[in-house]
């Protein structure tokens, strides 16, 4: 066995984290998502668990392939298992996390040294990863397009994107907004609450009313994001989950969101919550047996 994984892996395995995280993720009921019970004309939540399913032996051995390399071998088993795109930004976003295991560093230290030895390698392989999944919205990009070959490491190629989508500006962060943000934003909900779907949600909306949903904005534009952007805020002024009132408009949001097949799903803002819950579960700030469902009778 190689040391470095002794002194860093868990004893319940970063993989276990992993699928737990897509798991929790997919069985919240969260407004706009697919969840248990809620399904899109061309996917549903089984197809999100054999996703998480499909992708955990990948993550078994953290640091035995490169980022780039595991990302593209996670879509290609997930395509195998579901043959649609379930999870293309979740994977993009624990590969880094995932790989971070240098001995005597720090989890985010090391994340961020993995960050900086991404190579060009690491984008081909990348953006084999994104053509074979095939993401909605994906238009042409004006420099380092994905259709084209990559001449930049991965970690230059997600700076060029980071103004336009949230998944391309951890990379060029650092992951910051899900250290700095989204993980306090979940931990703060779940003692709040005392159970993680509830934790999930309130977290889904914050990160809806602090940043615009990248997937709306590509199925749509900026402006629409920004509308579903402005109704989050509204949901959280009213009391969020925690109030009649906050839950009342969190279901009205839910059923502007479906309103128009899946044009308005915040996928982006699922995938970053994923991110954040691995994170949670890696730091110790919640286990696996922690109580999950939420019970109330006026929510989705």
């Amino acid at each position: 066995m190689n040391p470095q994984w002794e002194y860093q892996l868990p004893p319940l395995g970063i993989d276990l984290f992993a699928e737990v995280a897509c798991i929790w993720e997919v069985s919240a009921r969260k407004v706009g998502n697919i969840f248990l019970g809620e399904n899109f004309r061309d996917a549903g939540a089984v197809d999100f668990l054999l996703s998480a399913a499909a992708i955990r032996t990948l993550f078994q051995f953290p640091g035995d392939m490169g980022t780039g390399l595991l990302i593209r071998r996670a879509a290609e088993a997930t395509r195998a298992i579901v043959g649609t795109n379930t999870n293309l930004g979740i994977i993009l976003l624990l590969a880094p996390l995932v790989n971070s295991v240098q001995p005597f560093r720090g989890f985010r230290a090391a994340m961020r040294t993995g960050l900086e030895n991404l190579s060009v390698q690491d984008t081909q392989q990348v953006y084999h990863a994104i053509r074979l999944a095939n993401p909605g919205g994906l238009g042409a990009a004006p420099e380092q397009d994905v259709r084209n070959e990559p001449t930049v490491t991965l970690l230059e190629a997600m700076k060029l994107a980071a103004d336009r989508d949230m998944i391309a500006r951890q990379y060029a962060n650092g992951f910051a907004d899900i250290f700095d943000f989204g993980v306090p934003a979940f931990v703060a909900g779940f003692g709040r609450f005392g159970c993680v779907e509830a934790a999930i949600i309130d977290s889904q909306l914050r990160w809806l009313a602090e940043y615009p949903d990248s997937l709306i904005t590509r199925k749509n534009d900026l402006a629409v994001a920004q509308d579903v952007q402005k109704q989050a805020s509204e949901v959280l002024k009213l009391g969020g989950i925690a109030t009649p009132e906050g839950r009342a408009a969190g279901v009205a949001l839910d059923k502007h969101l479906r309103s128009d097949g899946n044009k308005l799903n915040p996928g982006t803002t699922a995938d970053l919550v994923t991110a954040c819950l691995f994170v949670a579960l890696r730091e110790n700030k919640v286990m696996p047996s922690a109580p999950f469902r939420w019970n109330v009778s006026d929510w989705l």
